[in-house]
């Protein structure tokens, strides 16, 4: 996968997208004045399936939404988030998902990770919100090679779009 903003990032969003990128190990590119079809033209290039272009409002993430290489939309979701100024210590080739949030399912297949449930580190682990009141339905946590939760996490606000 290819994670991109979209034009004009602020610095916090494009630190967003490094955190994602680094927990993930997908390919983080500068989107610069590309067009949407030049980030198509990328991930054919780079022989990805996928592609997450990540916007923001006021100069802050608020949604990914997930493309196939075609250009079709998969998922959308809004989002808030907290980014982490430390290293991360994930590592990627070993990263598996805990998926414990059925709406949000499509993501498994986007990610690529194996799934597991019993996992003690280096894993992701989407759930819904502990307190739906909040205005706030799932959340995806961030676990490194040691088992602790990182400070990176994405907020899921409200799901757009989903196949």
């Amino acid at each position: 996968m290819i994670i991109t903003t979209s034009r004009k990032p602020s610095s916090r969003t494009r630190k967003f997208c490094k955190n994602f990128s680094h927990s993930t190990g997908f390919d983080y590119i500068n989107r610069g004045k590309s067009n949407m079809r030049e980030v198509l033209l990328k991930a054919l290039e780079l022989d990805e399936d996928y592609i997450a272009i990540v916007n923001e409002i006021k100069g802050n993430p608020s949604k990914i939404t997930f493309y196939t290489s075609k250009g079709e939309i998969i998922i959308a979701i809004l989002i808030s988030a907290s980014l982490s100024n430390t290293r991360l210590h994930i590592n990627p080739k070993d990263l598996k998902i805990k998926a414990d949030f059925e709406e949000l399912n499509p993501l498994n297949d986007i990610l690529g990770f194996s799934i597991a449930q019993d996992i003690k580190e280096n894993y992701i682990h989407i759930l819904p919100y502990d307190n739906p009141e909040d205005f706030k339905i799932g959340k995806i946590n961030f676990y490194n090679k040691f088992g602790d939760l990182t400070d990176f996490q994405i907020i899921i606000k409200k799901i757009l779009y989903n196949d």
